[in-house]
């Protein structure tokens, strides 16, 4: 590959920090607490990152874990790996020491970035993986004990991220295919070891573009990253986008309402993506009517639809646009947005496509249905994977047809809206009936305005097979009324999608980005009926 034609031409996400500093250069770009980076000084650490990388032998293809919670750190080894066509594989931080050292292990990576305070836990896992022959230690929040993991290192010392860069600021000028991996994100699974979902540098660039323009956002903005970087949604969908546009990142570490009210006020936040639950607790916190929330702009959410109260709510509360990221970790990830023209007309759906982003319902036997027919959601576009990291068979099913193949059931309304029935996993089979859980829970929010979150599972069930079981937790200070709520959804529901049961619990279980766990919620119920 010629060199210097590579460098003109390329499509590579490092590439967009670059311009964006040689626009911006003192326009702010990064805020981690007390610490602040304007683009010139965020590109030139990113850059001694690179030549870092580079130094030490780290190569196009190359695979550098990345174990850390959400930090300016994460954010620049993550360039300086697109920067150096190094392939990025984070780690989520939810995952038990064998989960990690089989994602090491399998993506062969060759070294891996750890906060300090995470050494304890990472220690294990890299015990598992003689490939993994380097660490480098970030520090974080807090101290744990950086010789656990140093020892865990048989053929390289640790060192710290502030050895591993080097003098140099200057961009880094490696040929790098515009497919080459910029990542390699693992879906979490629930029966069996997660899929590495190869993500290209012309895959997430044009969907950070993409997301871009769709959405408004330029340089102007200000985002609050609070959700974890991990995962896909907040790296690619959000942060991505905003370095395309020079925009500025605040970054949190968590979701924590007061402080999330306060940087909004105080740094005058225009962009937000959060999970519903985080937009009440914000609502309901005590400083929420004595905070000026006025710069808004945008607030995101994701994982599920809002019931309609609580977007109302939302929307009078907040007072700024509200819009619906629906997409996957396969797609970079968004794929529709639920635009804001349409939260209250088309309350429940997911939106129309994203700019790139081609969208059909297909039934089974592989030919495309007409709006009004459910099916499964399929894709086309350049933000699509590449495909499963050493999984030829998984990634020859997800690619059947022509179309990448979603798993989720849904359909198009006349008006081009998407509606998301459920998961195919998720569609509860009972009675020879099928019923796609997302409908009952729908009809449980709106029939019992005390419920504050809801689950719908399929139990085992002797009769019939799996039995509809509605799994509620009940707002602060309310209470939930079994025969009361039965009653009620028997008037907004066929018969046999109507629960056979009401089970009130304090909290459902979820992953380390707030998706509820389904698979969990079965398993813990799995005798309600007597097995």
């Amino acid at each position: 590959m010629d060199l210097q034609r590579n460098l003109a031409q390329r499509i590579n996400v490092g590439d967009a920090l670059t311009r964006s500093a040689a626009a911006r250069p003192d326009h702010l770009a990064v805020v981690d607490g007390d610490r602040r980076w304007s683009y010139a000084q965020f590109d030139a650490w990113v850059n001694r990152l690179a030549h870092g990388l580079l130094a030490r032998g780290y190569e196009v293809g190359d695979a550098l874990a990345l174990a850390a919670g959400n930090s300016a750190e994460f954010l620049a080894v993550y360039y300086a790996c697109a920067k150096t066509g190094v392939v990025c594989v984070p780690i989520n931080l939810g995952w038990r020491p064998h989960e990690v050292a089989y994602v090491l292990g399998h993506s062969q990576a060759r070294g891996m970035v750890v906060e300090t305070q995470l050494t304890t836990t990472m220690a294990e896992a890299v015990a598992q993986v003689p490939t993994v022959t380097e660490v480098v230690l970030a520090v974080g929040t807090a101290r744990d004990d950086p010789e656990l993991l140093t020892s865990a290192v048989t053929d390289a010392a640790a060192l710290t991220l502030s050895d591993l860069a080097a003098d140099d600021s200057s961009p880094p000028e490696v040929a790098i295919p515009d497919r080459a991996a910029l990542s390699y994100l693992y879906t979490s699974g629930t029966t069996s070891f997660p899929k590495g979902v190869v993500g290209t540098h012309l895959a997430i660039h044009l969907e950070s573009m993409s997301a871009a323009l769709d959405s408004g956002w330029g340089a102007d903005d200000r985002f609050i990253a609070m959700m974890p970087m991990f995962h896909t949604a907040q790296l690619n969908a959000f942060c991505t986008p905003a370095v395309v546009v020079g925009a500025t990142i605040h970054v949190h570490r968590g979701f924590d309402p007061a402080r999330f009210l306060e940087t909004i006020e105080r740094e005058r936040i225009t962009q937000v993506f959060g999970l519903p639950m985080m937009y009440r607790a914000a609502l309901e916190h005590p400083d929420f009517g004595r905070r000026d929330v006025s710069s808004l702009r945008r607030a995101v959410y994701a994982m599920a639809p809002m019931p309609e109260a609580q977007i109302k709510a939302c929307l009078d509360g907040f007072g700024c646009d509200f819009a619906l990221l629906f997409g996957q970790t396969e797609m970079s990830p968004i794929t529709t947005l639920f635009r804001p023209e349409h939260q209250l007309t088309h309350i429940g759906a997911v939106g129309t496509p994203l700019t790139g982003v081609q969208v059909a319902i297909m039934g089974p036997d592989g030919h495309l249905v007409p709006p009004g027919e459910q099916g499964e959601i399929v894709y086309r576009g350049p933000s699509t994977m590449t495909g499963y990291l050493d999984n030829a068979e998984a990634t020859e099913a997800a690619f059947a047809h022509g179309w990448f193949h979603s798993g989720d059931v849904g359909r198009f309304d006349e008006d081009g809206v998407l509606w998301f029935a459920d998961r195919f996993k998720d569609v509860i089979k009972t009675g020879g009936e099928n019923v796609a859980s997302i409908e009952v829970e729908k009809a449980v929010y709106a029939a019992s305005p005390t419920s504050g979150e809801v689950v719908v599972v399929g139990l085992p069930h002797e009769r019939w097979s799996e039995a509809i079981t509605a799994v509620v937790v009940p707002k602060p200070g309310a209470a939930i009324d079994e025969d009361e709520l039965l009653a009620a959804l028997k008037q907004r529901l066929d018969g046999y999608k109507v629960p056979k049961s009401v089970i009130v619990v304090d909290e459902l279980p979820r992953t380390s980005t707030g998706k509820i766990q389904k698979n969990v919620v079965r398993d813990a119920h799995s005798d309600h009926y007597g097995g």
